[in-house]
């Protein structure tokens, strides 16, 4: 498949979204403008619309091993991400705190303190890795629930989910994750988490669906009430369309994963060397990382200048998470590693996808040359 894209902007931000895959979308709205019906009602049409949600969910269980009853659909990753957290208050409501990664997104974060949870935050370091020993350590001394996502969204870098898997199940712990990153990108062990979420326009199924996997079956839960959707966790009207999308585009990157890495990596090696011959650091590269992520910190100061040059001859990155990157904060997850404040506003995000193509990734290599030798 080919992104619609009409104009010059070659993209190189699908951390932040990916591009819709436009057949799979123009599909679904053809479905859904032929039929329009509010899944909740009693006719059969409504019926037919609550079947599709329903064989969604179904799919989801599916591909991951998990329940379909404990999969609930709500609109964006920071809802997901919120659901997530209410649903764990709820099963421990005198619980104060929970151990957390250091990486995690501003929404998980701004979860916790809404539900009253203290994160208790795991060490690390350059790696972009959580510590697993001061892990062993806090579930020794109280152990508590884990929240880790498994992949960076700044450092792509992946985490040792199968030793913290381990150590949370030696202490009877859940593991919850964020796998906004991770799914549809890499192969995810969903075995290993008991609860988590994504969203589907992380992997190019337009904005409007996300996914809470529940940690528990627990029927007293509800995100807010008002109606019976989604088995009374959400009440509200689901986006059908959004939701059709999802499953498509996931059957879509998932059929293509093998296939596109290989590319990926390939891109990857490419424009890591290329930049490092110019003086820019590449941030965990010996580590585990998702095929398609660099970060990396620039060696000028000029770092807007340099976001604007480029933006000029049609190329877009970023300055990590999109949540935080119009502010121009330095980036948390390099600071709790250990770079400084100077280092980390020198970073930038260079993320590639299912549309990436081999002329824009020279493109961006020269440009960024350019430009770098320019503002030096």
């Amino acid at each position: 498949m080919k992104s619609h894209s009409t104009n010059d902007i070659k993209y190189f931000d699908y951390n932040a979204t990916h591009p819709p895959y436009p057949e799979i979308l123009e599909s679904c709205l053809s479905e859904y403008l032929e039929s329009y019906y509010n899944p909740s009602g009693i006719t059969r049409f409504s019926l037919q619309k609550q079947g599709k949600i329903e064989q969604t969910r179904k799919y989801l269980s599916q591909i991951t091993g998990h329940k379909e009853k404990q999969f609930v659909f709500s609109s964006t990753g920071t809802e997901a991400n919120h659901l997530l957290i209410q649903s764990l208050r709820v099963m421990y409501p005198n619980l104060n705190s929970v151990i957390v990664s250091p990486f995690e997104h501003s929404s998980l974060y701004a979860a916790l303190g809404t539900y009253g949870f203290q994160p208790i935050l795991l060490q690390t370091n350059k790696t972009g890795t959580i510590n697993l020993n001061h892990l062993q350590t806090l579930l020794k001394q109280e152990p508590k629930p884990v929240i880790c996502l498994y992949a960076g969204n700044e450092t792509g870098v992946i985490q040792p989910v199968e030793e913290i898997h381990a150590l949370t199940k030696q202490y009877d712990q859940l593991l919850i994750s964020d796998l906004m990153q991770a799914f549809c990108k890499i192969p995810v062990p969903f075995q290993l988490f008991d609860g988590y979420s994504f969203s589907g326009h992380k992997i190019g199924a337009g904005m409007g669906a996300a996914v809470s996997y529940l940690p528990k079956d627990n029927k007293d839960f509800k995100l807010f009430g008002g109606g019976n959707q989604e088995n009374e966790h959400r009440a509200g009207t689901e986006n059908t369309f959004a939701i059709s999308c999802l499953q498509k585009v996931t059957e879509t990157q998932l059929n293509l994963l093998d296939e596109k890495n290989k590319r990926l990596i390939e891109f990857q090696t490419r424009i890591e060397t290329n930049l490092e011959s110019v003086g820019c650091e590449i941030i965990a590269k010996s580590e585990k990382r998702l095929p398609n992520t660099t970060f990396l910190i620039l060696p000028i100061q000029t770092v807007d200048f340099f976001l604007l040059g480029l933006e000029e001859k049609g190329l877009i990155v970023s300055t990590g998470s999109s949540c935080k990157s119009r502010a121009r904060e330095a980036s948390k997850s390099l600071l709790y590693m250990g770079y400084s404040e100077e280092e980390a506003l020198r970073a930038i995000r260079i993320s590639t996808g299912s549309f990436t193509k081999l002329e824009d990734v020279n493109l961006l290599i020269d440009e960024m040359k350019q430009l770098i030798q320019k503002l030096s």
